[in-house]
């Protein structure tokens, strides 16, 4: 998924604008007018759009109108060599977040633009929780929003505590079926028997003991998204009838002699391989084959390490005390410690080291302390992947190690988080003989 889209007839404003944004770290996709604009955004729903208000084969006003039909809140700025108050007036009545008029500034335009993508992103993780601006976790990010314009069933195999819940409410969120139902169940909170119940739901009768009808969870997602977690623990005789469900797209309720249509989007998560169950005779391959659909995976805290800061961070605002918001900080040597650790857990364990060392805070500042305390007998050299006895140094050596290793080897973003000027993270560097690091830009 692209963070831009720009609309423009004229090629050599077209290039000159997205050599600018390119600058700025942003992906950024191109179209010469109304038509190739609107067939663009449809192939690569982006973040935000960028148009010239008057072209050879229609206007802004019309390409906004188009993709908004698509992605509802897609914000939209215009340029226009033709500017007059009216105009501007107007575009903005029709939900343009900006109006800029040619000649603009590079530096003008490009304020607009962050200003934007950082509040959209803002939006996105004060909804969502999800945290984070690693290419890969940034990737995924914009596959799911780019899925949930479609109608796919979507699998999410991820380890526990990673947020494949958040991510499935996400996808609702951004599809079209916003505003209908978002049903979840747990497949592994169920016993076989009351789980096809739950599921298909039955009628008054069915077995001893139902009093009354019941609906089950996808008569009641009908219209929505249905949330089946943990689909791998869903025992083997169940698996045959859902798969029926999921190719007709009605549901056979218990003791009910004819089917109900539904119309549900399903979306399966599993913190276990599935091709693995499969081998094992513990899941039906066709199954499989029927909800991934669309897969997307969430990488591991541990492989997505230059988030953990931002993540750290997004947790102490979030529980932190009322009265004194905006006080706490992490310190430099905790910041480090938190990206060296493996967090078998996940976000669920780093959000939960959080709000303890929160909970046990001396002062306002989060420190190593802090770590042994919430970690009880990790202490935070084992947690750097040192032991107990080594010098100094080597447990120096160590932190730098995993520091830069978290920021992708960027010296200037080691050096904040590790609280040492850029001159000692270089100097260091050099005295251990450590693998040249690039420089941040």
């Amino acid at each position: 998924m692209s963070d831009l889209l720009i609309v423009d007839d004229e090629h050599a404003m077209r290039t000159a604008l997205e050599a600018s944004f390119r600058q700025c770290g942003w992906m950024v996709a191109t179209a010469g007018g109304v038509a190739e604009g609107i067939a663009a955004f449809q192939r690569d729903p982006c973040a935000l759009v960028v148009t010239d208000m008057r072209m050879g084969d229609g206007d802004g006003l019309q390409l906004m109108q188009g993709i908004r039909q698509m992605a509802p809140e897609t914000p939209v700025i215009f340029l226009t060599a033709y500017g007059n108050v009216n105009e501007a007036v107007h575009a903005i009545k029709e939900g343009a977040c900006d109006y800029l008029v040619k000649p603009v500034s590079s530096e003008q335009l490009k304020k607009a633009v962050r200003r934007i993508l950082d509040q959209n992103s803002c939006e996105q993780t004060k909804n969502h929780e999800f945290v984070g601006s690693s290419p890969d976790f940034r990737k995924l990010i914009a596959n799911a929003r780019r899925v949930a314009q479609t109608e796919a069933d979507v699998l999410v195999e991820a380890e526990s505590g990673t947020g494949k819940e958040l991510l499935a409410r996400m996808i609702h969120k951004f599809s079209p079926r916003a505003n209908k139902p978002y049903v979840a169940i747990n497949c592994s909170a169920f016993p076989e028997s009351l789980l096809e119940s739950e599921l298909f739901g039955h009628v008054r009768g069915a077995f001893t003991g139902a009093t009354a009808s019941k609906a089950g969870k996808f008569q009641l997602a009908d219209g929505g998204t249905l949330l089946l977690d943990e689909i791998g623990e869903m025992p083997l005789s169940l698996q045959p009838k859902l798969l029926r469900v999921l190719q007709e797209r009605e549901v056979d309720r218990l003791g009910d002699s004819y089917p109900l249509p539904i119309n549900v989007r399903v979306i399966a998560t599993t913190n276990r391989s599935l091709t693995d169950l499969i081998d094992r005779n513990m899941f039906r391959s066709d199954l499989y084959y029927r909800l991934n659909v669309v897969p997307l995976t969430i990488p591991p805290l541990r492989e997505r390490r230059s988030d953990i800061p931002e993540l750290a961070e997004y947790f102490l605002r979030k529980y932190e005390p009322k009265a004194q918001r905006g006080q706490f900080r992490i310190s430099p040597e905790l910041s480090a410690l938190l990206c060296a650790y493996d967090w078998p857990g996940n976000i669920r364990e780093l959000e939960n080291a959080i709000r303890r060392a929160l909970a046990l805070a001396r002062g306002t500042t989060l420190d190593a302390g802090a770590v042994d305390a919430e970690w009880g007998t990790r202490s935070p050299s084992k947690i750097a992947g040192s032991r107990l006895g080594q010098t100094l140094e080597a447990v120096e050596r160590k932190l730098l190690e995993s520091t830069l290793r978290a920021t992708g080897g960027n010296r200037t973003r080691t050096a904040e988080m590790m609280g040492v000027s850029l001159r000692t993270i270089r100097n260091k560097i050099r005295e251990y003989g450590l693998a040249p690091a690039r420089e941040a830009v």
